[in-house]
């Protein structure tokens, strides 16, 4: 099994529940459209080509670091990669999201589903090694796209509010349902499991459209494929898992038995009844709403201190955003918030 790197680095420790001076703090969407550093390396490069090209992914990567001083960075990548890499017609659309050419709809589509190898994605790999080099005592963290959200995406064709047709399969049709998020569960296990492997000191499991569920169809339909994931990365390393998911304030404690070290929280639940409804098992992460940055100083500096005293009731307490930066957000403002957590210490 694979140790996890830089151990005592604030973010494993505190997604162990270790005692930190303070809170290790990074942002969701950190490396992205809010830096002006991003758009230009961008500029002329489609988000899958950036993806594949580990020296860019590394320069991506390692950008609000240097900017911002965060104590994580986060892989630049997508959560459709992936499904990319082993042969579905995904295109990234910019300002819509991924869109899938012939979306998922009968047992017949689960032949273009095939399992996922390292030896599909060799770029994230070299990414991945070239990026834990160059940060030196900063960790990283990996990620993926959890079973449910993927799995809206194939059967969709795209990003949905109402998800019609996931929960149309999901209740029409569970068998095709379980088959098709067995093997998205393989996807995402191994791709973390990879970016772990390759040095990534933690993962994170996004499952941003979960929270249009209902409790008890999320435990029946859902969880069993994200423990497959989380699990699948336990298995094999003892990196911390992150379980983060939106609008998901009634599944916190099933999220967090799908396999979880720490729990995201998104902004509409307060650190405060998360670890009430979680209990003394998990470490929790955010939750700013992202858009307090755009409010005056004294109003974010107080809901700063606010979520980080907050954060100091829980077992351990990872700060971020309740979802990610949004792209007019001002990178000074940022840096500032970093700087403020850096200071509250115990």
């Amino acid at each position: 099994m694979n140790a996890s790197p830089l151990a005592d680095s604030l973010l494993v420790r505190a997604a162990r529940r270790q005692p930190v001076p303070r809170p290790p703090v990074w942002f969701m969407r950190q490396a992205g459209r809010s830096l002006p550093e991003y758009r230009a390396v961008r500029e002329g490069t489609t988000m899958f080509e950036a993806c594949r090209d580990p020296e860019l992914t590394t320069e991506i990567t390692l950008q609000p670091v240097r900017r911002h001083g965060v104590d994580a960075a986060i892989f630049f990548s997508d959560i459709v990669v992936p499904l990319a890499a082993v042969g579905v017609d995904v295109d990234l659309v910019a300002g819509v999201g991924p869109v899938v050419a012939e979306p998922f709809r009968t047992r017949a589509d689960l032949d273009r589903l095939p399992a996922l190898t390292a030896e599909h994605v060799p770029y994230v790999v070299e990414a991945v090694r070239q990026t834990v080099a160059e940060l030196g005592d900063t960790p990283l963290i990996g990620f993926a796209g959890a079973p449910f959200t993927l799995a809206s995406y194939l059967v969709e064709g795209g990003p949905s509010k109402s998800h019609e047709r996931t929960k149309a399969m999901m209740y029409g049709d569970p068998q095709l349902w379980h088959d098709l998020c067995d093997r998205l569960a393989q996807i995402a296990g191994t791709y973390m499991t990879v970016q772990a492997q390759a040095g990534a000191s933690a993962v994170q499991l996004f499952d941003s459209w979960v929270g249009a569920l209902p409790r008890r169809v999320y435990e029946s339909c859902v969880q069993e494929h994200s423990r497959r994931a989380l699990g699948m990365v336990a298995e094999a390393t003892d990196v911390p898992r992150i379980h983060f998911g939106v609008g998901t304030g009634e599944l916190l404690h099933l999220m967090g038995e799908a396999g979880a070290d720490v729990v995201g929280v998104d902004y509409r639940v307060s650190l405060l009844d998360a670890v009430d409804r979680l209990g003394p098992s998990y470490a929790v992460q955010g939750n700013l709403d992202p858009a307090l940055l755009f409010a005056p100083w004294e109003v974010l500096e107080r809901e700063v201190r606010r979520i980080v005293d907050e954060g100091r009731q829980a077992p351990g307490h990872v700060f971020n955003l309740g979802h990610g930066v949004l792209p007019a957000t001002d990178p000074s403002v940022l840096t500032r918030v970093v700087e403020l957590v850096h200071s509250l210490g115990q």
